[in-house]
Parts: C-alpha cells; sequence; structure tokens
C-alpha cells in the first residue's frame, strides 16, 4: 500500500535568481544564475546530479519546447533531462518529478529548475495582441483580471459582504506582501504602499484595482534533492525535508456542475486534504508556520486561507484584519513578497516558493526570518477559479 514520499526526500541546495524585468539576460542566464546558488549550497559537483526536470510554461517565446535549454546552458553530463509544464503549477511540477524519482529510488541526486523570461512574451495578463499563445486558443475573452474579479464577487455575495470591507481586506493583503517584499533583495516590487494608495489604486476589473494584481517577471529558482540516507552520508546534520507534494486538476466539475457557486477553489480543497493526510498535518492553523500561497491577486490569498483549511468559512477577512498573515502573525504568509512583490515568472515560481520555506527552515533569510518555523506550505494554483490546476507542498526539518 502506497505510503506517500513524507520524509524520504532531503533538500541539500536551493538557488534563485533576481526576479524583475531581466532585459539583460535570456533564459539560459537566469537558469545558471539560480543553478550557481544552488550548486554552491549543496557543496557537491554538476557530476554529481544524475537527473534533472525543467519547468517551463511558454514555449517559443521563452526557450523552447523541449529539456535541452537546460543540459545545454548547465552542460550537464549526457543525464535524462525532462521539460515539464502545468499552467501556474509548472515549477512545483518540475521539483516533483526530481522528488518522485529520488523516492523511487531511480537515482541518488536529482535537480529541478524552473524558468520564464514572461517579459519577452508581451504577456500582461490582459487580452494578447499577438496569436498563438495559450490563451488565444483557451477562453480568449477570460482574462486573469475578469475571472478572479468574478470569484471576488461572488465570494462577497455568498458570505453577503460589503465590497468595501472585502477591498479593504484586499488591501491589507497586498500592504502586507509589498512591506515583505522590501525586504527582499531578490523581489522584483521592493517599495512599501498605504491602505490608501491600495484603496485609490486604478481599477482593472472589479474590484481588483491595480494593486490586487501581481506583476509580470522574469527569474528562474531551483532545488537540488537526494534522499534523507545519501544526505547523511553528505555529512549533512540539519536537514530540510518533503513532507507532501499533492496536485489536483479540475476535471470539469466547476464548468459543469451546479454545486460549484464560484466563490471557492475546489481544486485547493482537494489538494490540501491529500497533503495534510500524507504529511500527518491534522490542524493546520495550528501546526503551519508559515506559508507561500498563489496570490495572483489579493482576493486569491484571502479565499485560499479557507480553502487550506487556515480560516474558518467565511472568516478570512477577519483573520486578515486581525494580522493573522502578517509576518509577526499567528500564520504568517507571503515572507518573501508573495507573487505580488517577488514576481511571477511562471515556470519558476513553485521553486521560488519552496526557495522561501527552504530559507526560513534553515534560518538563513536574514531581515525577514521569522524565528524558528518547523513546517511550510506552499500553493500554486494554474489557470481561472472555473478551470485549474491546485498544487500544495509541506517542507519542515527532518526527525529521524
Amino acid at each position: 500500500m502506497a505510503k506517500g514520499i513524507r520524509d524520504k526526500v532531503a533538500i541539500i541546495g536551493m538557488g534563485c535568481s533576481r526576479f524583475g524585468e531581466r532585459w539583460d539576460c535570456g533564459p539560459e542566464e537566469l537558469i545558471l544564475e539560480a543553478f550557481k546558488e544552488a550548486l554552491a549550497d549543496a557543496g557537491i559537483t554538476r557530476d554529481e546530479i544524475e537527473m534533472a526536470w525543467l519547468g517551463l510554461f511558454y514555449q517559443e517565446q521563452s526557450a523552447g519546447k523541449s529539456a535541452l535549454p537546460l543540459s545545454l546552458s548547465l552542460r550537464l553530463n549526457n543525464i535524462p533531462v525532462t521539460r515539464v509544464e502545468n499552467m501556474c503549477a509548472t515549477g512545483t511540477e518540475a521539483l516533483r518529478g526530481a522528488v518522485y524519482a529520488v523516492a523511487a529510488g531511480a537515482c541518488d541526486i536529482a535537480l529541478a529548475v524552473g524558468v520564464e523570461k514572461l517579459k519577452d512574451t508581451g504577456y500582461a495578463g490582459l487580452p494578447e495582441r499577438t496569436k498563438g499563445t495559450f490563451d488565444d486558443l483557451w477562453l480568449p475573452n477570460a482574462t486573469a483580471p475578469g475571472a478572479f474579479a468574478q470569484l471576488a464577487s461572488a465570494y462577497a455575495a455568498k458570505h453577503r459582504l460589503d465590497m468595501q470591507d472585502l477591498k479593504r481586506a484586499m488591501a491589507h493583503i497586498s500592504v502586507k506582501s509589498h512591506a515583505n517584499g522590501a525586504l527582499n533583495p531578490k523581489a522584483h516590487l521592493r517599495r512599501t504602499i498605504t491602505e490608501e494608495e491600495a484603496l485609490n489604486a486604478g481599477m482593472v476589473a472589479y474590484p481588483l484595482g491595480l494593486m490586487d494584481c501581481c506583476g509580470v517577471s522574469d527569474g528562474a529558482a531551483c532545488a537540488i534533492v537526494t534522499s534523507v540516507e545519501k544526505a547523511r552520508e553528505m555529512g549533512l546534520k540539519d536537514l530540510v525535508t518533503v513532507k507532501a507534494m499533492q496536485l489536483a486538476p479540475s476535471n470539469g466539475f466547476e464548468m459543469s456542475n451546479t454545486g460549484w457557486d464560484g466563490s471557492y477553489l475546489h481544486t485547493t480543497r482537494v489538494a490540501a486534504r491529500r497533503a495534510y493526510a500524507e504529511a500527518g498535518v491534522t490542524d493546520p492553523r495550528r501546526e503551519i508556520n508559515m506559508m507561500e500561497v498563489h496570490d495572483c491577486f489579493s482576493v486569491t490569498e484571502l479565499v485560499v486561507m479557507e480553502d487550506l483549511g487556515i480560516s474558518p468559512e467565511g472568516g478570512a477577512i477577519k483573520d486578515v484584519m486581525d494580522g493573522v498573515f502578517d509576518r509577526d502573525g499567528q500564520v504568517p504568509c507571503q515572507v518573501d513578497g508573495g507573487l505580488k512583490c517577488f514576481g511571477h515568472p511562471i515556470g519558476a515560481s513553485g521553486l521560488r516558493m519552496a526557495y522561501e520555506m527552504y530559507l526560513q527552515l534553515l534560518g538563513r533569510a536574514g531581515d525577514r526570518q521569522l524565528g524558528n518555523p518547523s513546517l511550510g506550505l506552499t500553493h500554486n494554483l494554474g489557470g481561472h477559479p472555473f478551470r485549474n490546476v491546485a498544487s500544495v507542498s509541506l517542507f519542515g526539518l527532518y526527525s529521524a
């Protein structure tokens, strides 16, 4: 009977490029920037890596369809490389491939890399000016801001909320993320904002204003993983291990069943239940010390708190306004700035989230260090609320 991957795989090295408008380099340079940090962190040579996965969402506009940009740019030793794509969960999907390979015993050391040159695609989250991209072919009139604005409206209607109260909570989320991002030298947006600025920003898709939307960024992140046994053989003492990795894609329920009212993210709830079971978590609000969730829009972060079981149904606004998710709150969220301020190069985001968990767990997060966290959660949501893929992963310190 399957027992999952809890504590079977350790992360021994991670790296992350600076995120932003990186007109100075291509995807290969971003990959190398993140890889150099991870390799030095792991204390190994590239020839010790036996398998590798590349997460990349956009193809022709970025690095191409295959995984060859990874093996070529890093001069990998003719090892198997695989390119994966799963919408905004692409970076997590690359990590999942590497983790599963090690857990299965197929290799001792594996590499996961996520990268995106999003600025080079011309993508801005609004209708495309060029033809042939993903959003031209699937629901071309359903923009990301428009789709998540509907999530906000449905959530407000279900819980009988005054829209101004919801907007104030969304503004609090954005102010919090900007404050966190300002402490992070690798974040794209490093300017603090006020609640007044967030509330009075230009409207993108009601009720989402400009300060409710994440940025369009370039970046890369990577992880080197091995078995716990191998890590011990290498002399490593403080180990960050994978406690759970779960993925839940839409199956048509949201678009074809009146049981879904548009006010929550069904796949996130499914992935969270599975992840908690795999990791042995029974009380997520008490046991989870920090989170990086898919805040493509501020309302998404708010709704996700309930889908993850951190806030009670209809209670996320109160928790947000009470500071539960602030850096000094009970369950800090987006400590590195999140998608909102760190940036969202699609292929890299899942690994960027894991990078922050890794640094925090090892006490290496500098000015934004949270103290002594022992369990962190990452969450990705790819697509729109009515058809998407959700991933929930848990990372923590290893205890024999």
